[in-house]
């Protein structure tokens, strides 16, 4: 509906209210067409009516649940019934500003809490594509005389699969990950010991791969002449300082790109991973709180969560009478 055609149909107090946004407000063309109809929304759901309704002091608080009710009823998101009940509220303290109603009915209304967004994981296949990309990556890079030399490439290299390998085994943040120390891990019975926040100690589970990665890792790590003493840094950078957040995740960036996955994911979508794919082997919860390291079962939660989502998400992809489910 363009401005004039608005202007004919709008009540007075909603065209006063709009024109206020535009002129006092200096509100963008895209949040003035979205209270509008926001507040034609409200007239038309309630109170049977149009953008013509100009009624608006005889709306009550009761009217305004309605509303909540039947915008939760139609499907509407919770960001969604949020910002539909700000536009009300302007409109409201607009009116009421000019002794147009005697009260606002939605000030004070039980708040809408938006669900915190799901964590992002990544499939067991993009994980695999993500590893092999750390050597595709270093490769390319050595064929095209990028590198100081190969066997810094190759350094590197068996650096980032270990510690990709590491922090998805044991389910580690990345300052977890790169906190470690030499004489932290135990390869031989796959175990390592992790300082977590609160400098809480846990041990954490190396599989098969991340054992055979951390090998390889360690073989050339001493060959370079790294210190080996217990409290030296287990993953180091080529002056042999202890590898830094940033630095890893500027080589993820680029493992990410030559793997053709999203540039989005973050070493902490491998911790959300291992949680979730544990979760849909079989694990419970309980245990998964304890690799992972948290105080409150509430907090692993989320990862039912998400493991619930893709098993509906799988039901209705696969399921023959899921479509028809859905419309019912």
């Amino acid at each position: 509906m363009d401005n004039k055609k608005k202007a004919v149909e709008t009540g007075k107090k909603l065209a006063g209210f709009i024109r206020n946004l535009r002129s006092e407000k200096n509100s963008s063309e895209h949040t003035i067409n979205a209270y509008f109809a926001d507040i034609v929304e409200f007239a038309i759901k309630v109170r049977n009516s149009d953008a013509s309704f100009d009624d608006w002091k005889n709306v009550d608080r009761d009217q305004a649940r309605t509303f909540i009710m039947e915008l939760h009823d139609s499907g509407n998101t919770k960001r969604s019934i949020q910002r539909k009940l700000s536009a009300l509220r302007s409109f409201y303290r607009y009116l009421l500003l000019h002794g147009e109603v005697p009260l606002n009915p939605f000030d004070n209304l039980p708040p809408v809490k938006t669900d915190k967004p799901l964590p992002k994981v990544m499939s067991i296949n993009q994980i695999e594509s993500l590893l092999n990309a750390v050597s595709l990556y270093w490769q390319a890079k050595s064929a095209a005389n990028l590198v100081r030399d190969d066997e810094s490439a190759a350094f590197a290299c068996a650096r980032d699969t270990a510690l990709t390998e590491v922090i998805y085994s044991g389910g580690l943040r990345i300052s977890e990950a790169l906190n470690l120390n030499y004489g932290d891990t135990d390869i031989s019975s796959g175990i390592i010991k992790v300082r977590g926040k609160g400098k809480k100690e846990r041990l954490a589970v190396l599989g098969t791969p991340a054992k055979r990665a951390l090998r390889e890792y360690l073989k050339i790590r001493n060959q370079h002449g790294a210190a080996r003493d217990a409290a030296a840094p287990l993953f180091i950078n080529q002056r042999f300082s202890r590898l830094t957040p940033r630095s890893f995740q500027r080589n993820l960036k680029e493992y990410l790109l030559q793997a053709g996955l999203p540039p989005d994911f973050t070493p902490h979508k491998l911790r959300h991973s291992f949680a979730t794919h544990l979760l849909d082997a079989g694990a419970d919860l309980r245990s998964v709180q304890e690799m992972l390291g948290h105080e409150n079962l509430s907090t692993t939660q989320i990862y039912t969560h998400i493991s619930a989502e893709r098993l509906k998400k799988t039901y209705r992809q696969t399921h023959p009478l899921a479509a028809a489910a859905g419309k019912k």
